[in-house]
């Protein structure tokens, strides 16, 4: 619900603030004075295109700002939640700067937007009727909810569309499938070649350094031996071995501890050379027998070097990148040889989805022939009462090849206002107050379904008195009851229904014009609404005939 509406330095209007409340609000005035600015001035602020010839004339700029009571409507809370949007208390505040030199900006609750934004807000905060770049019930996707809403199939709607969405994300996951299995058939041999050999080939990681260790052991085998015999000779089993010097010692050292026990040290430390260096020649014959003089072993030894190092220099740096490498084929073979099961297993779940998805789709086409038919009914009956006797409102369903998100057909709303004229769409239809008409003949049918909080209505009177004219006031009061209505009208019919009246007239301060706003009650909007009868507001049967409308006893 717009609450208030802030204008500065729009057209003629210089500053101007309203408070609005629930219901009916209309706005009455000459011809001239600038109701249709502040129409203008609310469409400007929900994202109608803006041109610097807007401003008043001396004025640099234009602003415009709307404070609107969005809790409760889902719809719009949620747009703003998905664009990261604060509504603090249920309050969104719109404002909109047209700049006579720059760009124009507009903000959403004080942070800047863009102008798309604004407007996808714009057409779910309100409808204005008359002027058709914000009739939101002209665009078909509009006419399409619309529909399901009154047929009671907007569950329906919702599960076709989810049904819909998820065959083309199986679809997409089968055409991927089918291109792994068409580019892993190429592959196929290839890993499978790869796989096999570093598998055969049976690699270790640490393999390398201990095949080189061995290398350099078999090698050089005929110096190890005679090393290590000249070392183990020398140290441990030959004659006059350091052992057996060693071992002599003993006598003296325990000579030297008799005669001064400090030598004990000397003892300990002897025992401990000794015990090393037998353990020392131990080892040394341990290693002389392990060393081999095999030119078979060596020749193998460099066999399997030679085999890593190809493997290496086709798969990888190391052997660990080696068997990494073997790993990945073979894993890359086995999803392409599982591939074929994916696609059987996909075909069968997009067959089930698409029969879902069909059965879904026939259910709500079912809906909408039973809603469209009522919708058709409930419109044309309230046609001749809005002064379009003749007039045809249809909902044409176009079938589709194929079941799309929205169904299996195209929704369009229809209307012909002249008898012996085909329904053609609405978005075709030319006079602005027959539009208005049409469009709340549709806003009483839909009332109770229709989620816009506010709708506004320019020349919705055009063309009509009399008692068309009470007929169309009674609906706008219907429509009331459900939403926020503005109506600009010249019938006093239409203005005594209101909730709210306000009077627009012009004024002139020195050579500027400018646009007053007042709230009218009591005897002022008696005699308003005598002025609109077309008599002298101050006469005695003219007030009395506003009285009447008014239902209010005389002032």
């Amino acid at each position: 619900m717009l609450r208030e509406l802030r204008i500065r330095d729009l057209a003629v209007i210089d500053e101007l603030s309203l408070e609005l409340g629930e219901g009916l609000t209309v706005l009455s005035g000459e011809t001239g004075t600038g109701k249709s600015i502040l129409v203008e001035a609310l469409s400007l602020l929900v994202g109608e295109r803006a041109s610097a010839d807007y401003i008043r004339a001396g004025a640099d700029r234009a602003r415009i700002e709307g404070r609107f009571e969005v809790d409760g409507c889902a719809d719009i809370l949620d747009r703003c939640e998905r664009a990261g949007i604060e509504v603090e208390d249920g309050w969104l505040v719109l404002k909109r700067e047209l700049q006579r030199e720059g760009r124009h900006r507009a903000w959403i609750n004080s942070s800047p937007a863009t102008t798309s934004l604004v407007r996808e807000l714009g057409d779910r905060l309100l409808d204005l009727h008359g002027q058709h770049e914000h009739q939101r019930l002209l665009h078909r996707p509009e006419q399409r909810r619309i529909l399901d809403a009154f047929g009671g199939a907007t569950e329906l709607s919702a599960h076709v569309a989810e049904e819909y969405r998820g065959l083309r994300a199986v679809e997409e996951r089968l055409a991927e499938a089918r291109r792994r299995a068409s580019e892993g058939r190429e592959r196929a041999d290839y890993l499978r070649f790869k796989a096999d050999e570093i598998e055969a080939a049976g690699v270790e990681p640490d393999e390398e350094g201990h095949l080189e260790r061995d290398a350099r052991r078999l090698t050089h085998s005929e110096e190890l031996l005679a090393v290590t015999r000249d070392l183990y000779d020398g140290i441990y089993d030959g004659e006059g071995s350091v052992v057996d010097r060693l071992g002599q010692l003993s006598q003296s050292l325990g000579e030297l501890t008799r005669i001064d026990p400090e030598g004990q040290a000397f003892e300990e430390l002897h025992e401990t050379a000794l015990r090393a260096l037998e353990e020392l020649g131990r080892r040394l014959g341990e290693y002389r027998t392990d060393v081999e003089h095999d030119p078979a072993r060596l020749g193998q030894v460099r066999e399997r070097l030679d085999e890593l190092y190809r493997l290496k220099r086709k798969y990888g740096e190391s052997l660990a990148e080696v068997i990494a490498a073997g790993h990945a084929a073979r894993a890359e073979l086995t999803s392409i040889e599982g591939s074929e099961d994916e696609i059987e297993r996909l075909e069968a779940e997009r067959s089930a989805s698409t029969e879902r998805l069909e059965a879904g789709a026939e259910l709500l086409s079912e809906a909408r022939v039973a809603a469209a038919r009522r919708l058709e009914e409930t419109v044309g009956r309230s046609l001749p009462e809005l002064g379009l006797a003749g007039g045809r409102f249809a909902v044409h369903l176009e079938p589709q090849d194929e079941v799309a998100p929205g169904g299996k057909e195209r929704v369009e709303f229809r209307v012909s206002l002249n008898p012996g004229f085909e329904p053609a769409p609405l978005a075709r239809v030319a006079s602005g107050g027959e539009m208005s008409r049409l469009m709340l003949a549709l806003k009483t049918a839909l009332a109770e379904v229709d989620e816009v909080p506010i709708l506004i209505f320019d020349e919705v009177d055009a063309g009509i008195g009399g008692e068309v004219a009470h007929r169309v006031a009674e609906r706008l009061a219907g429509v009331a009851g459900s939403h926020q209505v503005l109506v600009v009208t010249h019938l006093a019919q239409i203005a005594a229904r209101a909730t709210a009246h306000l009077s627009v007239d012009k004024l002139t301060e020195g050579d500027r014009p400018r646009t007053r706003v007042q709230l009218l009650e009591g005897g002022d909007r008696v005699r308003e609404l005598a002025r609109m009868l077309g008599g002298d507001p101050e006469s005695e049967v003219s007030r009395t005939h506003a009285e009447e409308l008014l239902g209010a006893p005389s002032v």
